[in-house]
């Protein structure tokens, strides 16, 4: 008995179970027939038994070349992973007594990020006495949670870590 493939699909003698279900090259079901003879039908037109579906009962079994069905499951996954957008976390930094047209720079750019998928997290830094005032900050991220509300949903809604608020935002 050989060890088992580590990548891939099995074939040929990796194939551990009796009876399987067979489709040839050109996609006709051949049936449910004994392993041995699928095996030994798939070498006469040179090509191998490969399993497709192994979950299925009996296993399904296509007569492919081994070789050329990695390669393309191979660039089928790369070009899958190519085309997959990863979502970011971005920053944007304040301070609860901010100017009008500092703010609006500022949500510009929460707009620019949320836009283009990314999740946002707004950081109101509190300073000495601004700490004692913490529903400055808190009316400040009410106002941020407004102006986005058509764009992006609240993920994390404001909560204090030490001097720190914090408030994530994500596309709707």
């Amino acid at each position: 008995m050989q060890p088992p493939v580590k990548s891939g699909p099995r074939y040929n003698n990796f194939i551990q179970v009796d009876k399987v279900r067979v489709i040839d090259g050109e996609g006709e079901n051949l049936g449910v027939m004994y392993t041995r003879e699928a095996i030994e039908q798939a070498a006469e037109v040179g090509l191998d038994l490969v399993e497709v579906s192994p979950n299925a009962d009996p296993p399904v079994c296509k007569f492919l070349d081994v070789g050329k069905y990695r390669y393309e499951a191979q660039k089928k996954a790369n070009a899958q992973r190519k085309t997959q957008k990863t979502q970011e976390l971005k920053e944007i930094k304040m301070r609860p007594n901010i100017d009008d047209h500092d703010y609006d720079v500022k949500m510009r750019n929460v707009n620019k990020f949320i836009e283009n998928g990314d999740k946002v997290k707004l950081t109101l830094r509190f300073r000495g006495r601004e700490l004692s005032h913490q529903e400055l900050g808190m009316n400040l991220l009410k106002r941020v949670q407004e102006d986005v509300e058509e764009i992006a949903k609240v993920e994390a809604y404001p909560r204090m870590e030490g001097r720190q608020m914090l408030m994530v935002l994500a596309p709707k």
